[in-house]
């Protein structure tokens, strides 16, 4: 898009200091590469990503970007309470939540696999800092998405356009954004945005036997 503002960062080992100086943004969306529970948590599905600890993602400066604001989390069903208690030690206050039930091309239920049941919905937790952004519209849009299924990790346009909807013309900043989340007057930031593979200080890190900053696999999370 001619407009995106696109960020190709390790979000680990990002200089945020420029971005914290020169604005604050109306709303933060992310989608952490959560740390899975065990070494094989997928049952057969490939990840296509390195994960980071709950460390890494507790450390983003999150509260240092925003003044008033809302915060949208995409979480996964071992995150929940984790979410929750991180909006409180970043200082938010949970308001809402949003339900992307996934569909097929035929309307159908798009399920995935699950330990317990099938999965055909992700959920994103919104929370709020200080007061509500300049211009926010509340009660525009429902919090339930029923959209088809896209490619691993892309997430429904319609969550792009809720959000615009609750703060029109608003600073919007997307956090482990990829290639084919980049939209018009959005900050996206992400070792993927460009498509062209990773930035440069990971492939030094590789180069040199190392792992990029943050990139973890299996259990193990601290």
């Amino acid at each position: 898009p001619p407009q995106c503002i696109p960020i190709h960062a390790n979000v680990t080992s990002y200089d945020w200091r420029p971005l914290i100086q020169s604005t604050s943004f109306d709303a933060i969306m992310m989608d952490p590469p959560w740390q899975l529970a065990t070494a094989n948590p997928t049952r057969g599905v490939s990840l296509g990503y390195s994960q980071l600890t709950d460390t890494d993602i507790t450390n983003l400066p999150v509260p240092k970007l925003q003044t008033n604001g809302l915060l949208f989390v995409w979480v996964i069903n071992a995150k929940y309470k984790f979410t929750l208690d991180l909006f409180k030690k970043w200082g938010y206050t949970y308001v809402d939540e949003i339900v992307w039930v996934k569909m097929t091309v035929n309307r159908r239920l798009a399920k995935s696999h699950g330990f317990y049941l099938q999965h055909a919905k992700e959920v994103c937790l919104v929370a709020k800092k200080g007061e509500h952004p300049e211009g926010f519209a509340g009660n525009v849009g429902s919090d339930i998405i029923l959209s088809e299924r896209r490619g691993q990790s892309q997430k429904p346009t319609e969550i792009y356009e809720l959000i615009e909807k609750l703060i029109p013309n608003g600073k919007y900043l997307e956090i482990f954004a990829r290639k084919n989340n980049l939209r018009n007057y959005w900050v996206s930031m992400g070792n993927e945005v460009t498509g062209t593979g990773a930035p440069e200080e990971d492939l030094l890190a590789v180069e040199n036997n190392q792992a990029p900053q943050g990139a973890v696999y299996g259990a193990r999370n601290k």
